[in-house]
């Protein structure tokens, strides 16, 4: 099955409301475990790019309190919501900046480790990604990402929106499914490592998600 793209940026209010308000909290909270699980040392600054609402950024910054989060992304809609969390009051090290990818100027030169959640699958253009990773690390960066997979079929996509998604709001199941559309291969995504020149470990992780991890050299 091809690839069908499906709009970059989340900016419709009522469909950022819907992400904002759902219910990501165990997927979420499983991705900053996973990054603590695999990574032991200290990053003092970590970047989030797509960090839509910000609630991987405020679980990230509430895990990792010595460090600093600095959230990005394009959607300015995704980016009030994350300002108008009711945890932006009692987390202080969280800090969310508007960026287009690829950005000119990131809000450091360098990071101790980038994270990144479901963004790769929204970029036409998927070595956006790559190149920003590599323009904001530094020696030992730590890196994680994680994304959907493709489906080979049309039916597979339908089949884990009915499995996943069946109890969530009509917009949110329309969301998921041409998100699995729009996602990459696992095949797709080590070729763009390649390409990218990112020695980079991936594998799949359950029946939609992959990650992306290791160490910037």
């Amino acid at each position: 099955m091809k690839r069908q793209l499906e709009p970059e940026l989340m900016e419709d209010e009522a469909q950022v409301k819907a992400y904002a308000e759902a219910d990501f909290s165990q997927p979420h909270q499983n991705f900053v475990s996973l990054f603590n699980e695999i990574f032991c040392q200290q990053h003092d600054y970590v970047l989030d790019l797509g960090c839509g609402a910000g609630d991987i950024s405020y679980r990230f910054a509430k895990a990792n309190p010595d460090c600093i989060v600095h959230g990005v992304d394009a959607s300015e809609t995704m980016l009030a919501w994350a300002q108008k969390d009711p945890r932006r009051a009692s987390i202080k090290n969280v800090h969310f900046f508007n960026r287009y990818l690829p950005a000119e100027q990131l809000p450091r030169s360098s990071y101790d480790a980038i994270i990144s959640n479901s963004l790769l699958h929204h970029l036409p253009e998927p070595q956006v990604l790559w190149q920003t990773i590599k323009q904001g690390s530094q020696p030992k960066t730590k890196i994680l990402l994680m994304d959907l997979m493709r489906p080979a079929r049309l039916q597979q996509a339908q089949q884990l929106v009915q499995t996943y998604a069946a109890n969530e709001p009509a917009i949110l199941q329309h969301d998921f499914y041409h998100s699995l559309l729009a996602a990459f291969t696992i095949e797709e995504v080590q070729a763009q490592l390649n390409a990218a020149d990112l020695a980079l470990a991936c594998r799949i992780i359950s029946d939609r998600h992959f990650i992306v991890y290791g160490s910037f050299n």
